[in-house]
């Protein structure tokens, strides 16, 4: 029997293919080549990973995963011979191979001369940026740093020597003055006010346009940099960090952004050390951190594995051992910010449900119980 198919990668999604067609084996008592499609649709990515199964189940041939290939196949007396079968790929390098195929593809089959980003000298940033660079090579990937008041001279080093060891165009564009334009303008309606998320948010806004003016200028996509775990609990600025054209990291969580980075420095030495060991921080007030505003990542990618990719109840949540506070704030942080994930911008699905066409969640929601 021979399928066809267009199978979209996400994690784990190999030894449920073998599951599934040694079922079909078990009922058909054929063997079975598996061809699958490779490339990137949207926020789709498909792996190839094309394999054979004698009538008896046994994997026979297994081919390359993430690159298109021709090979070939012998059957003798009915029977399929054995032939080349590659190793399962590590979680890390699928998930990143996965990355890179569906931004290549998403540049490529859109006809986009090139991309650029904001380069913050965080570790979100600088994931996008190694993988755009891998996807694309470095003449078609624009760096911009924009420092604002608040932005740590480490940032701006870190910014400047990864630029350095990808080859990228690299530019920094200083936001005070326009900052101080917006404050001095809007003085007579924030008089009195204490500064809060409305002071930050507009520098996110200024960067946004400012990445946004260039695009429009040169014609290059704005790859956004924010992750899953952001997206999940509304950790991210409207019109700020989430303008951009394709999010690479969009069902990323931050436990995996770190490990992608890792990953990617066990190739080669792109990030700099200090960008993945220093606490994450948006950078937006003085002394400012992630988790001033949210649970510890390993808490809040714990309780968004199973609420958002597993459709676990907050009691099924807390059975696994997070605290009903944890869980329930979570939650609520997720329901209320529907209304920004319906406006982000598509990106590359790695899991078995992100925030695309696998989502479906009202943003009005009156009823609370239990969320």
């Amino acid at each position: 029997m021979l399928v066809l198919n267009a199978s979209p990668y996400h994690i784990d999604k190999q030894p449920l293919r073998y599951k599934t067609i040694r079922d079909r084996i078990g009922e058909t008592g054929l063997a079975v080549i598996y061809a699958n499609m490779v490339g990137g649709q949207d926020e789709l990515v498909f792996d190839g990973a094309s394999f054979a199964m004698d009538a008896h189940g046994t994997l026979t041939h297994q081919f390359v995963s993430f690159e298109e290939t021709l090979a070939l196949i012998e059957i003798h007396d009915g029977k399929l011979i054995t032939g080349e079968r590659i190793p399962a790929h590590t979680h890390e390098d699928s998930i990143y191979r996965a990355l890179c195929l569906g931004v290549q593809d998403y540049i490529g089959k859109n006809h986009f001369p090139g991309v650029l980003l904001g380069l913050s000298g965080g570790i979100d940033s600088a994931l996008t940026l190694a993988v755009a660079v891998d996807a694309l090579g470095a003449d078609k990937v624009h760096a911009v740093m924009m420092p604002s008041p608040y932005t740590a001279q480490i940032s701006l080093d870190d910014a400047r020597e990864m630029a350095v060891i990808l080859g990228v165009r690299y530019d920094e564009l200083d936001i005070k003055p326009t900052f101080d334009a917006y404050l001095t303008t809007l003085d007579g309606m924030f008089k009195g006010l204490t500064p809060d998320t409305a002071e930050e948010n507009l520098q996110a806004r200024i960067r946004g346009n400012l990445l946004m003016a260039l695009s429009n200028k040169f014609g290059s996509l704005v790859l956004t940099t924010g992750n899953k775990s952001e997206m999940t609990v509304g950790y991210c600025t409207l019109y700020g960090d989430m303008a951009g054209g394709f999010a690479v990291l969009k069902d990323v969580s931050k436990t995996w952004v770190y490990r992608l980075a890792n990953y990617r420095n066990s190739l080669s030495r792109v990030i700099p050390e200090r960008i993945i060991t220093r606490p994450p921080s948006a950078e937006l007030k003085p002394d400012q951190t992630d988790q001033d505003t949210l649970p510890a990542y390993e808490v809040l990618d714990g309780i968004m594995l199973r609420y958002v990719e597993q459709n676990l109840t907050i009691a099924e949540i807390v059975a696994h051992g997070y605290t009903e506070a944890d869980v329930s704030r979570v939650v609520n942080m997720i329901r209320v910010n529907e209304y920004k994930r319906r406006q982000a911008p598509v990106g590359v699905r790695i899991t078995d449900r992100g925030f695309g066409k696998d989502w479906r969640y009202p943003i009005t929601v009156r009823y609370q119980d239990g969320f």
